[in-house]
């Protein structure tokens, strides 16, 4: 059986994996999710036709979020799990098909391999660009509909734009506009997400976290859902255990109502693909919360999955059911059972919590370094971090940035240098680290208020965007960046093999985005 994959940043030649995943994804786990996501197209082909005439169907909008979640880079990669949620996915289309009274022509649903081949190069690429964007705004959703957050108009977007994409006719100028329309929807639902952390957590405030171990069991939590830490708090308090974050869970350690547990200690390791020396060396059970799952070759048996992400053979904890709590006894178990760090490493810590709220509040100082000339630019430098040679790029454009420069980071591509000293300024700190991925919702609001404060727009502020991407949620990330209008944008350390060369020169001619070069040549072409 072959295969046919380019939705991220690493894939084979930088054209596409045909035999076998460059994530590890086997080509009858690559065809699965294909089938889910044109399933899905299905279903919003029909979802679209009952909102046509005024129906709703709260199930099937939400079933949607999970469905496109699965298939987004290194989260499901059990062929056993995601039968199980294509046979509910089809269940959902049948049944939505019958309440409709319409019917989806099978012969328009293009393999993503053929798409190219049938509908041409560049629509092909727009349309793309645009379920990969759904994708990733649909774990966004998911995220936020776990803390109790959700928008019709998330919904109704799904529902039109995978009609669309199911039926496959469209001009290119409806494309763009889907997905522009795409950015805009996913900045819905990067504040809803926003709103629910907030709401429940309280806002971040700028924290010092431990780097280094200290002694005792131990328990490495990672991914993005906040909520499943919360609960493992819980679950742990009182029971001698250290709990540890890791990769985009860094960010807790701000939130005031998760830094109050005296047990969750630190952060461990770095980003996501370097887990499996990590982990190897980690004296206590890991708990993988989202995506970001690399194979667990060696400690298969203290590695568990919950929510989404799934590795074949790995322990699973199951949903909450009826409101209630997820049950963790099998990783605290595990974690009693193994031998934990048998001594304190040295005391250094790096600095978060710089969501909107923190930095906002000292805005005037801010907005005053700035005019004072003691603040001459701001680089936003972040993004997704990879295996894939070129991102020792955002390293040096770190270490590189003028010293009367302030770095804004967020995602697991900070760890490129987020331990790094870098100093201050005026009291302000050169790095200031906004949170996970989807805080880029933060940085906007962050830009928008220097924007008004300096009565601009935000591409007339001292502020560059160097990012890096590596999945989906990049990818709408980028298209909600766009829909602002913000130009100027460097994006490495390559640029999508989804993208065709004729869309890409209408995103540089339009928006002026580029391909990052190098440290020396882009920092002279931005600070002269």
């Amino acid at each position: 059986m072959s295969m046919f994959c380019f939705q991220c940043e690493q894939t084979a030649q930088g054209k596409g994996c045909t035999m076998r995943g460059v994530c590890g994804k086997q080509d009858t786990t690559a065809n699965l999710q294909d089938q889910i996501v044109q399933t899905a197209k299905e279903i919003g082909f029909y979802n679209n036709e009952l909102r046509k005439v005024g129906k709703k169907d709260s199930d099937a909008d939400r079933q949607t979020l999970d469905f496109l979640f699965a298939t987004v880079t290194n989260v499901d990669f059990d062929d056993v799990r995601l039968m199980e949620i294509l046979g509910k996915a089809k269940e959902t289309a049948a049944r939505l098909k019958k309440e409709s009274g319409t019917t989806l022509n099978a012969k328009e649903q293009i393999p993503v391999s053929l798409r190219r081949e049938f509908f041409g190069e560049d629509v092909a690429s727009l349309q793309e660009l645009l379920t990969y964007g759904i994708k990733g705004t649909a774990a966004y959703a998911h995220h936020a509909l776990v803390l109790g957050k959700e928008a019709d108009e998330i919904y109704a977007f799904f529902a039109k734009a995978l009609a669309t994409l199911a039926v496959g006719q469209a001009t290119v100028d409806e494309w763009v506009g889907l997905n522009m329309e795409c950015g805009m929807v996913n900045l819905k639902a990067m504040e809803l997400l926003d709103a629910g952390h907030t709401e429940h957590f309280g806002h971040p405030v700028p924290t010092p976290v431990r780097i280094n171990p200290k002694k005792g069991k131990a328990i490495l939590i990672s991914g993005h859902d906040l909520l499943d830490l919360e609960e493992l708090l819980k679950q742990t308090e009182g029971k001698g255990i250290n709990v540890y974050t890791h990769g985009e869970m860094l960010p807790a350690h701000g939130y005031p109502v998760l830094k109050k547990y005296s047990h969750l200690v630190g952060n461990y390791g770095g980003a996501w693909q370097d887990q499996h020396k990590e982990f190897t060396a980690f004296p206590g059970p890991i708990l993988m919360t989202t995506n970001c799952i690399q194979n667990p070759k060696g400690y298969e048996n203290r590695i568990f999955t919950t929510g989404c992400v799934a590795w074949p053979g790995v322990k699973h904890i199951a949903d909450r059911q009826s409101g209630g709590a997820k049950d963790f006894s099998p990783v605290i178990e595990a974690a009693l059972a193994e031998n934990g760090f048998d001594a304190d490493g040295d005391d250094k810590t790096i600095l978060v919590g710089f969501g909107h709220n923190a930095v906002l509040n000292v805005a005037d100082k801010v907005v005053g370094a700035v005019k004072a000339g003691r603040v001459k630019h701001f680089f936003l430098i972040g993004g997704c971090d990879g295996a894939k040679s070129g991102r020792n790029y955002y390293t040096e454009f770190a270490e590189k940035v003028p010293k009367d420069c302030v770095i804004l980071t967020l995602a697991c591509g900070k760890y490129r240098f987020n331990k790094m000293e870098f100093g201050d300024i005026d009291g302000i700190p050169r790095l200031l680290d906004i949170g996970q991925c989807n805080d880029a919702y933060s940085a906007i609001q962050i830009a928008v208020a220097l924007a008004k404060a300096f009565e601009t727009d935000v591409n007339g502020l001292p502020l560059s965007m160097i990012l890096s991407w590596y999945e989906q949620k990049e990818v709408c990330i980028m298209l909600t960046l766009l829909a602002l209008g913000i130009k100027n944008i460097k994006l490495g350390p390559s640029l999508p093999a989804f993208v065709s060369p004729t869309v890409l020169n209408v995103l540089v001619e339009k928006f002026q985005i580029a391909p990052i070069s190098t440290p020396d040549a882009d920092l002279k072409a931005i600070c002269g």
